[in-house]
């Protein structure tokens, strides 16, 4: 079976997909269970619409995900019969330029919060330690 007979377009094969499980087979979530869950709880909309996970999943659709701070818009430009590899999961959506542009920001943001936070980091003198031991204490 090749990746084309599992990833269909619009043209051919079937039209419509439950929005959980086309979450899942683009690799969004790691379980249906995980992807029904964010649905059910208002992190996926389809649409700019609140859905259910069981609403029908078209080409052309657009998709919003948040998780954690970043909010990650795709449009949805395959639909898959079963669950594929990574680089075949590619093929089934398209992030939107904003989403891409704002993901790069939050990535730098995280990248540079933790390179100040591990600069700070080393060894404690003598005197450091033995100010923090006094700090737990309590003396």
């Amino acid at each position: 079976m090749t990746p084309d007979d599992t990833i269909r377009k619009a043209a051919d094969g079937p039209t419509e997909t439950r929005l959980d499980r086309w979450l899942w087979t683009a690799r969004f979530f790691k379980t249906r269970g995980l992807a029904a869950e964010a649905v059910a709880g208002g992190l996926v909309h389809l649409n700019d619409a609140r859905t259910k996970p069981a609403k029908s999943t078209r080409v052309g659709d657009t998709v919003s995900i948040q998780r954690g701070e970043l909010l990650t818009v795709v449009v949805v430009r395959g639909l898959a019969t079963q669950r594929r590899p990574a680089p075949e999961a590619l093929l089934l959506y398209e992030e939107t330029e904003a989403s891409a542009l704002a993901r790069t920001a939050y990535v730098e943001r995280r990248r540079e919060t933790a390179a100040g936070r591990f600069e700070r980091l080393g060894r404690p003198t003598k005197q450091a330690r033995r100010e923090s031991i006094r700090m737990r204490r309590g003396s």
